[in-house]
């Protein structure tokens, strides 16, 4: 039985599904957008949409000591290679979403591959067009 039991496998191990998790959110971060197979997409949605929130609580504290906590939480679970997807949510995502009470993503469904797998668009809501393909550190 599998009770208590949350969430989906993906048909990879533990290592490689955080892995995963984390190489599509920091894409999304940087990107903005991101084409996926469906299930993928739906697996990655909850975690990115965490990460943004820990960044508007970033925006809202006062306290240093908070700030570097939400900074360090955000880097430990997007890996220790992404400080610049962390330095765009704290500068350009935070701001953005500060009116906005969740549902920072949207999945739009997009199309079949060849081996009949259903393919997804996700996106961050009220994107920038013009960051597609390009880094954080590009983009200035």
């Amino acid at each position: 039985m599998r009770h208590l039991v949350a969430g989906k496998k993906l048909n990879r191990n533990t290592a490689h599904r955080i892995s995963l998790l984390r190489n599509m959110t920091v894409s999304l971060i940087q990107h903005e957008q991101i084409i996926t197979t469906l299930p993928k997409a739906v697996f990655v949605r909850p975690f990115a949409e965490q990460i943004i929130t820990i960044g508007k609580d970033y925006l809202k504290s006062d306290c240093e000591h908070r700030k570097l906590y939400l900074r360090r939480l955000m880097i430990s679970r997007l890996g220790s290679k992404s400080h610049d997807a962390v330095d765009k949510i704290l500068s350009v995502l935070a701001d953005r979403y500060k009116d906005r009470s969740g549902g920072y993503t949207r999945i739009i469904k997009y199309k079949y591959r060849s081996d009949s797998t259903q393919t997804a668009v996700v996106e961050l809501v009220e994107r920038n067009v013009d960051v597609k393909g390009k880094k954080f550190s590009e983009q200035k």
